[in-house]
């Protein structure tokens, strides 16, 4: 580890980085935002506030997370950035590994638009990535190294992968998923000290990547805030996932609206308990560099490891599902260590019940409940409490928490409409209608999938696919969701994904999907299945033959063989299906 230094601040004018390649840096010509094209409701060319008084350098710069960055490091160089075992870095040494990445990425061709994939867990090259590849114009595809080598290469040859960093863990995933795609990236290897085993791959070891790069990078700001920063792959409903792209400006917007809904002062020490390659940490990659605080690292999620974390460090704030919940609560009085101060405690899918909370709160941790997709750059919603409902009982209390909420601050609308007419249903409490969103913190659209992207933006407003019911304080509550996805362990699951791999078993008939409530996971897949005639097969069987197509937390917990209920017209009737899947 270096010691820290001075670091210089971005300038204003600065152009693309010379590195870059000649025709991806005339792309990288500064353009005008997209709302300054159109025309601005009772705005003429002859207002004295139009006349004379244009965006230039001095009154205009493009939104990017890269300025926090660059802040942190300016006006807190000696600040811990990072602790990872026993690697620790400060902010200066964070910024000049992140100028470092993509400076050797750029010798590398990589530029404006070319995406970088990451498979690895929560380490310190993953919180580089999100810094170091927007620097170079390309754009962050954050894998999540639960899939299977067959989804893992559809996501690669998707988003066109130029290169691809991944931790020694999953050098084997990534070797065979390699060999199924067509996408050829240049590979880099990350030798964790923290880990033991696994298969180093790629033609460089990460660490000796990084000082092949140039610590005075000249990155610059993106030339236009709709500039593609991010790539986040979402269950679909036919198989294959949606590619979600995220731009500059709501990257930086929903990472300062997570430092209002959290209540994050400065300096907090935030547990990396949430995966990165989940909406990019729903964003916390960036929002910790607002407020300059510590990334306390956390490669293995149980609870022993993050009682630890917490008791040693001090961790002030953390994220996570239901099941990270779960295993604080239900953890062993060998695992458990008291905490020096209380922990904010942020968690989203499936609402905490009152046993949950109680429990949570007794062992020093406050939970505050929030709402999102993917498509929203993680949590968008939030529970906003109000310190008069502090006095009520428990029940009554967790009963409040359940709901998901109100539109961050930086979300500018949230509705519950009737998806047909597209009007608000009454605020009552009981009457169902979806969600949905509008404003700078929903993506750009679906990569390559112009017709799912128009769908999403029907009426010019996002569709969520969740049901919910509106509140007379304005506050939204869920009630289910039409698009069948199962939340298992904050995972989703498509129900028509593991039906379609259903489907391609030789004894199977007819299968459907739907989730049954666990109390560890939220909930879990199980399938139902009319056999072919004169056709055997055992749980076991089925279950081994999916679990060889797809990920292993998608795979039905419990098969149960039946006549599936249908319409008069053959539609299954999944309603019935759930209420039997609760009894099985």
């Amino acid at each position: 580890m270096g010691s820290a230094r001075k670091v210089k601040p971005a300038k204003a004018k600065a152009k693309p980085a010379k590195s870059l390649p000649k025709q991806k840096a005339k792309a990288a010509v500064r353009s005008k935002p997209a709302a300054a094209k159109g025309k601005t409701a009772n705005v003429s060319k002859g207002n004295a506030y139009t006349r004379d008084l244009d965006k230039n350098p001095a009154n205009y710069q493009s939104l990017s997370p890269l300025s926090f960055l660059e802040r942190a490091a300016f006006t807190y160089p000696k600040t811990i950035a990072i602790l990872h075992g026993d690697q620790k870095f400060t902010y200066a040494e964070f910024y000049e590994r992140c100028r470092r990445l993509a400076s050797a990425l750029v010798k590398r061709k990589i530029g404006l638009g070319d995406t970088v994939a990451v498979i690895a867990p929560n380490i310190p090259p993953m919180l580089d990535a999100h810094y170091g590849v927007m620097m170079t114009g390309g754009v962050l595809n954050a894998i999540n190294y639960r899939l299977s080598a067959q989804e893992i290469a559809f996501i690669l040859d998707h988003g066109e992968a130029k290169a691809l960093i991944v931790d020694k863990e999953f050098g084997a995933l990534a070797r065979e998923a390699l060999k199924l795609c067509k996408a050829k990236p240049f590979i880099i290897g990350i030798d964790d000290p923290e880990y033991d085993g696994g298969e180093l791959i790629g033609e460089m070891e990460y660490e000796d990547f990084l000082k092949t790069g140039d610590p005075d990078f000249a990155w610059s700001l993106p030339a236009d805030e709709w500039q593609a920063v991010a790539l986040n792959y979402t269950s679909g409903t036919t198989g294959n996932p949606k590619g979600v792209v995220f731009h500059s400006r709501g990257a930086y917007l929903l990472a300062l609206g997570n430092v209002i809904s959290a209540s994050i002062r400065a300096h907090p020490i935030y547990l990396w308990s949430l995966p990165m390659f989940h909406c990019n940490g729903w964003c916390f990659t960036w929002t910790i560099s607002v407020v300059a605080g510590t990334h306390v690292c956390l490669r293995r999620v149980n609870a022993a490891n993050m009682f630890e974390a917490c008791a040693r460090y001090g961790v002030t704030h953390m994220c996570g599902a239901p099941i990270v919940m779960g295993m604080l609560v239900n953890a062993s009085d060998a695992e458990r260590k008291a905490l020096k101060t209380k922990v904010e405690f942020m968690t989203a899918a499936a609402p905490p019940p009152a046993a949950t909370l109680a429990r949570m709160e007794a062992a020093g941790f406050q939970v505050h409940h929030v709402y999102g997709l993917t498509e929203t750059y993680g949590p968008a919603v939030v529970n906003a409490w109000h310190s008069e409902w502090d006095a009520l009982p428990m029940e009554e209390r967790a009963k409040i928490k359940a709901r998901q909420g109100v539109r961050y601050s930086v979300l500018e609308a949230l509705a519950v409409k009737d998806p047909e007419t597209m009007e608000d249903v009454p605020r009552d409490g009981e009457t169902m209608g979806e969600v949905f969103f509008r404003g700078n913190v929903v993506m750009r659209g679906y990569l390559k999938n112009p017709k799912a992207t128009k769908e999403a933006f029907k009426g010019g407003w996002f569709h969520s696919g969740d049901l919910g019911v509106w509140h007379k304080d304005g506050y939204i509550q869920l009630k289910d969701r039409s698009k069948d996805i199962i939340i298992s362990g904050g995972e989703n699951i498509s129900s028509i994904e593991v039906e379609d791999v259903l489907m391609k078993h030789p004894a199977i008939g007819l299968a459907a999907v739907v989730g049954k409530h666990d109390e560890k996971w939220g909930e879990t897949p199980v399938a139902f299945i009319e056999l072919k005639s004169g056709a055997k097969a055992t749980p076991d069987e089925i279950i081994a033959f999916v679990k060889s197509q797809i990920a292993g937390y998608k795979v039905p917990r419990t098969i149960v063989f039946c006549e599936l209920p249908k319409t008069s017209t053959g539609k299954i009737q999944k309603f019935k299906l759930r209420d039997k899947a609760e009894a099985a």
